[in-house]
């Protein structure tokens, strides 16, 4: 007990590999995983725990194809034992356990094709993952804005009071990374796991947690009422508790047995992240741990060595007067609170952005035009780059001149940009001191290469 409440800490195993459920707890001999697109966020740090329990791992991935070999992702995951392939079907055979997909992978994926002639089942990474954490103590972040950072926080934070959790994250804790680990999961030695679950795909309705934080709920990659009804979903699922963001509480009330916390004032948790949204989640995993029996004052000690999350608001440097940073930023709010968080008093915000799908862009782009058009300044302005198309049968008829037609028809400062060297030469041309650029945007790796190209000068 530690302040008259349920700590999650528990006597330390010999191993984490003793929680694995017997399906993944064979000899490691035995078990190999195939991971299909595994540089992608989620599934390289899904490898990274498989590594951790003492599994073998094999993965392809497209930039493998394209000879992107030393991307830092790939690199790491090789160190960390993962043995890499390209995506022609080569990495597996009758002896591989199952090969793992996310939902951005194609049903004419090559690895697939394999799996059926060798007769080897396909999983999804979140049943996998799901079967990884079964009997442990599971926290679980979910929302549509904000579950990555608030991810990272929770970590850090149990890991800094002595619960010493295992946590998958979608983004690399800043020290947490090894030469062999990617930082996006830790290996802990408690039953108590902390994930971040993801409603894009409703994978995150595979997890039934005992507790919960939803740190906001607003139309993404579904219209908002459907993603409200999802979010409910997965609350009936939370069997303790679940930490509410702004507005979640009141559209979770009567749809789940979970115990609804609110967090107390926003200033109550120091964090040393800039802007409020990171205010916000700082405020949301204080919360939980406060639930959890931990004593303020050792939770805002806590919140002070916190070093962030990679693109999350990274500041990738500073070069004559002129501060870059890199950003995940990716939907209508998070490029609108990311926008806001780094605008400069005096100076100008030169955004950029690039967006990260066909699909996504068409259903969002009304909200992605209020967002930068209610954000951005009329001394600020916005480069567009064209769509991240990393393969697939999506139209393409809506593209990133669209976006740029709309917003300079709201009187933004918008221009496209074909590619990262057009780009990166006006940019240069055109920033001054005082002035703050801000790259943004998901799945594309060469967006925080930009960003530390723009640094260097």
């Amino acid at each position: 007990m530690v302040d008259g409440k349920k700590n999650l800490s528990l006597p330390h195993p010999p191993s984490a590999i003793n929680h694995l459920p017997s399906t993944i707890c064979h000899p490691p001999s035995s078990i190999r995983y195939h991971l299909v697109g595994i540089a992608g966020v989620g599934m390289s740090a899904l490898a990274q725990a498989l590594l951790n329990a003492g599994q073998a791992v094999t993965g392809s991935d497209r930039f493998l194809d394209q000879g992107r070999e030393n991307l830092a992702v790939l690199e790491t995951l090789r160190r960390a034992g993962a043995k890499l392939f390209p995506q022609d079907g080569s990495g597996l055979d009758a002896q591989t356990t199952a090969v793992v997909v996310s939902t951005a992978i194609e049903p004419d994926n090559p690895d697939l094709a394999a799996a059926k002639k060798f007769g080897v089942p396909v999983r999804h990474r979140a049943e996998l993952l799901a079967e990884l954490v079964a009997g442990q103590q599971l926290i679980a972040i979910a929302g549509t804005a904000g579950k990555t950072t608030t991810t990272a926080l929770v970590g850090h934070l149990l890991a800094e009071l002595g619960t010493d959790p295992s946590v998958v994250n979608g983004g690399v804790v800043l020290g947490w990374q090894k030469p062999d680990a990617l930082g996006s999961a830790r290996k802990g030695r408690s039953a108590c796991w902390v994930l971040e679950t993801d409603e894009s795909d409703r994978s995150l309705l595979r997890f039934t947690p005992d507790w919960a934080i939803i740190t906001n709920i607003s139309k993404d990659h579904f219209e908002l009422d459907e993603v409200v009804g999802l979010f409910r979903q997965f609350a009936a699922q939370v069997k303790t508790g679940i930490v509410c963001g702004p507005g979640v509480a009141g559209l979770l009330r009567g749809h789940t047995a979970a115990a609804l916390h609110q967090p107390s004032a926003i200033n109550h948790y120091p964090v040393p992240l800039p802007g409020r949204h990171n205010a916000e989640n700082a405020l949301l995993a204080a919360t939980l741990c406060e639930q959890l029996g931990h004593a303020p004052e050792k939770i805002r000690a806590a919140l002070a060595t916190f070093q962030g999350v990679q693109r999350r608001l990274e500041k990738v440097g500073a070069r004559d007067g002129v501060t870059i940073f890199d950003d995940y930023a990716h939907n209508p709010a998070k490029i609108a609170a990311a926008c806001a968080a780094v605008q400069p008093e005096r100076g100008r915000l030169l955004a950029v952005w690039r967006p990260h799908g066909f699909g996504p862009l068409k259903l969002m782009l009304n909200e992605l035009t209020e967002a930068l058009a209610g954000v951005l300044r009329p001394r600020d302005g916005v480069w567009l780059l064209p769509v991240f198309y990393a393969g697939g049968t999506t139209s393409s008829a809506l593209n990133s001149e669209a976006l740029v037609a709309a917003l300079t028809a709201r009187g933004v400062a918008a221009r496209l940009a074909p590619d990262y060297a057009t780009l990166e030469a006006r940019l240069r041309a055109e920033v001054r001191p005082g002035d703050v650029v801000l790259v943004m945007g998901a799945r594309d790796p060469d967006l925080p290469l930009c960003a530390r190209r723009l640094a260097r000068g």
